[in-house]
C-alpha cells in the first residue's frame, strides 16, 4: 500500500468515526485504481461495505462521506458513481511526490518494513550431492531465491538454507561409483554398483581425484571407502555451488544431514518423542503416532533392522530450525513430496509447535518446449538438461524470469524459442530494453533539478506512470507476504508498457519548455529506478545499453 492509499484510508476512517461513531477493522476500507481513468485516480467501495453495519442506503452513505472528505489533503475532486462507489481525483503534485522519494532511494525504492523483523527460514533446492543440478531443480532454485530477496526487502529476518542430504545410502553408492571411475583412470575395470551413479559428472570428478591423489587408493587401503564418500560429496557439492552462483542463487546456511547425527540431534529428537509418549514399538520397529495429528496412518521412525527412515532426521532438522529462533519455516518441495507435508506438520504439532508455522510451497513440473516439441535431453550429452546448459543457451536472465513469471504451483511450458528472441515478444527483452532506453535518454539529457512539487505532470500517460510507481512498495510487500515473485514480473511488464506508452506520446527533452522537461526527467529517473529495483528483486540484470 502506498502513501496516497494510506492517506485516503486514514481520512475515511476518521470520517466514519466522526459521522457514525464506528471504528473499522483493518482491511475494511479497500482502495483500488480504476481500470478506466475517467472514473478517477483511486476508488473505494466502502459505502457499500458499510450498508449492513449502518442499515442505510449506500448512496446516502457515499454522499455523507464525500461531504466529510471534500477537504482531504491531496484530493482535487470526489464523485459518486454507480450504486455507491466513491472516486477520487488527486492533485498532480500529490501523485508527483513519489518522484523525489524514488530519486532519493534509488534502486532500493520499494523496500519496506511490512515483515517487521519476523524470523523466517526458507529451505530450497536441497538436491542430493550426488550429481549435477538439472532442469528439475531450476524452477525451485529461482523461485526460492526470489522469495528470499522479497522477504529481505520487506523487513523480514530471512535465512536462506540448503539442506545437504548426505547421510543416506546414496552417499555410500556415490563412494563406490567414484572409486570405480577412479580405478578406470589407471586402466582397471571395476563394476559399478547396481544403484550407482553413471553420469559424466562422476567421471569428471574421478579425473580430479586421480590427478590429486595418484594411485594411492587403487588397492583399497584402510579408509578407502570413507575417503571416496567424503571426496565425492565435497566435489559434487562444490560443483553444485558453482552452478548455483552462476544462476545467481545464494544461501546463508548449508546444513548437513550427517551433522545432525554427529551432533546428536537425531537421537535427541527420538528421545524427546519417546519421552512425550508419541511413539510405540511394534514388530521390532519404532512407530510415531502421526494419526493422532491428522496423518492417514502412523509412520515408522526406526525400522526393525535398526536403520532410520527419512522422516526421522527430517524431524530433527525441523526441530533445529525452531531451536534457532525461527517462527516460520518455509520449504520448497517437488510435487512428488505432496503427501509428505501432512506427516511433517503432524510431527511439528506433536512436538509442541504451531503446525501452521511450517508452510510448504509445492513446485510443479516444467516442460521445455521448442518449435512445439518437448525437449527432454541435452544435445551435447544425451542426458537431462542441466541448469548450466540452460543458462548457456538462453542466458541467466531469461532462465530465471521464465521460471518465476508463472505461479510455482502450476505446470509450466517453458518456450525456449521465445526465451532466445531479442524482440519485444520476449518479456525479459521487453523489460530490459525499456531500462536501456531510459538510460540512453538520460545520457543525452540536461542535469535533473529536484523540485518541491511536480504540478506539470497532468497528461493521462504521465499520471498512469506516477500511479503505477506509487503502487510499487505495496506490490513488493504483497509479493513477499504471499511468496509470489510472479507478481513482480506482472508489475515489471505493466511498468515497461506504461513507459513505452509515455515515451511514444510525449517529448521528454524539450528545450522550448524546460520546466516541463525537467519534471518529465524526474519521472523518467523514478521509472528507471523503480524498474531496476523490480528487476533486482527477481535477480534480473538492468542493462544500461542493449
Amino acid at each position: 500500500m502506498n502513501k496516497i492509499e494510506q492517506g485516503l484510508i486514514s481520512s475515511i476512517e476518521v470520517a466514519v468515526q466522526k459521522l457514525y461513531d464506528q471504528t473499522l477493522e483493518d482491511g475494511m476500507i479497500m482502495i483500488e485504481i480504476p481500470k478506466d481513468s475517467t472514473k478517477g485516480d483511486y476508488s473505494t467501495n466502502i459505502a457499500m461495505r458499510l450498508t449492513k453495519l449502518l442499515r442505510k442506503n449506500p448512496q446516502m452513505i457515499a454522499q455523507e462521506l464525500v461531504k466529510e472528505l471534500e477537504n482531504t489533503k491531496g484530493v482535487k475532486s470526489i464523485e459518486i458513481a454507480g450504486p455507491g462507489f466513491i472516486n477520487f481525483w488527486m492533485k498532480s503534485d500529490s501523485l508527483g511526490d513519489v518522484i523525489n522519494t524514488v530519486v532519493e532511494e534509488g534502486t532500493k525504492y520499494g523496500h519496506n518494513n511490512s515483515g517487521n523483523g519476523q524470523k523466517i527460514l526458507v529451505e530450497y533446492v536441497s538436491a542430493n550431492p550426488t550429481g549435477t543440478l538439472h532442469l528439475g531443480h531450476a524452477r525451485g532454485a529461482a523461485w526460492g531465491d526470489c522469495i528470499t530477496r522479497l522477504l529481505n526487502a520487506s523487513g523480514y529476518d530471512c535465512l536462506r538454507e540448503y539442506y545437504i542430504n548426505d547421510a543416506g545410502n546414496q552417499i555410500h553408492n556415490l563412494g563406490l561409483s567414484l572409486y570405480a571411475r577412479y580405478a578406470e583412470q589407471f586402466g582397471r575395470t571395476v563394476e559399478l554398483p547396481e544403484d550407482g551413479y553413471h553420469g559424466p559428472d562422476v567421471i569428471e570428478i574421478s579425473k580430479v581425484v586421480a590427478s590429486e591423489q595418484g594411485d594411492k587408493w587403487l588397492d583399497k587401503p584402510e579408509g578407502w571407502l570413507e575417503f571416496f564418500k567424503t571426496e565425492g560429496k565435497r566435489l559434487e557439492l562444490e560443483k553444485i555451488k558453482r552452478d548455483l552462483n552462476y544462476y545467481r542463487v545464494g544461501f546463508d546456511s548449508w546444513i548437513s544431514e550427517q551433522s545432525l547425527y554427529d551432533e546428536g540431534r537425531v537421537e535427541k529428537a527420538i528421545t524427546k518423542m519417546v519421552d512425550m509418549g508419541l511413539t510405540y514399538e511394534q514388530e521390532d520397529a519404532l512407530w510415531f503416532k502421526t494419526t493422532e495429528y491428522g496423518d492417514d496412518k502412523d509412520r515408522v521412525l526406526r525400522k526393525s533392522d535398526g536403520s532410520l527412515t527419512y522422516l526421522t532426521p527430517d524431524i530433527a532438522n525441523h526441530e533445529y530450525k525452531f531451536e534457532r529462533g525461527y517462527t516460520k519455516l518455509v520449504n520448497l518441495w517437488g510435487a512428488d513430496h505432496h503427501g509428505y507435508i501432512c506427516r511433517m506438520k503432524a510431527a511439528m504439532q506433536a512436538l509442541g509447535h504451531d503446525k501452521d508455522a511450517l508452510e510448504v510451497d509445492i513446485i510443479q513440473m516444467v516442460r521445455l518446449v521448442e518449435n512445439g516439441q518437448e525437449v527432454k535431453m541435452s544435445k551435447r550429452t544425451g542426458n537431462a538438461i542441466t541448469i548450466r546448459e540452460l543458462c548457456d543457451d538462453i542466458g541467466v536472465d531469461a532462465a530465471r524470469y521464465f521460471f518465476v513469471s508463472r505461479a510455482v504451483d502450476t505446470h509450466l511450458d517453458f518456450d525456449l524459442g521465445l526465451a532466445r528472441k531479442q524482440t519485444n515478444e520476449n518479456p525479459v527483452y521487453y523489460a530490459q530494453y525499456a531500462h536501456a532506453r531510459m538510460c540512453s535518454i538520460l545520457r543525452q539529457a540536461p542535469e535533473f533539478k529536484k523540485q518541491d512539487s511536480y504540478s506539470l505532470l497532468v497528461e493521462e500517460k504521465e499520471v498512469a506512470l506516477l500511479k503505477h510507481i506509487n503502487e510499487f512498495p505495496g506490490v513488493v510487500a504483497d509479493a513477499a507476504l504471499t511468496r509470489s515473485p510472479n507478481k513482480i514480473c506482472n508489475y515489471i511488464q505493466k511498468l515497461a508498457a506504461y513507459f513505452h506508452s509515455f515515451y511514444g506520446a510525449h517529448k521528454i527533452i524539450d528545450d522550448t519548455n524546460p520546466a516541463l522537461s525537467n519534471e518529465r526527467l524526474g519521472l523518467l529517473i523514478a521509472t528507471k529506478n523503480t524498474l531496476a529495483s523490480a528487476l533486482d528483486l527477481i535477480g534480473i540484470a538492468a542493462p544500461e545499453k542493449m
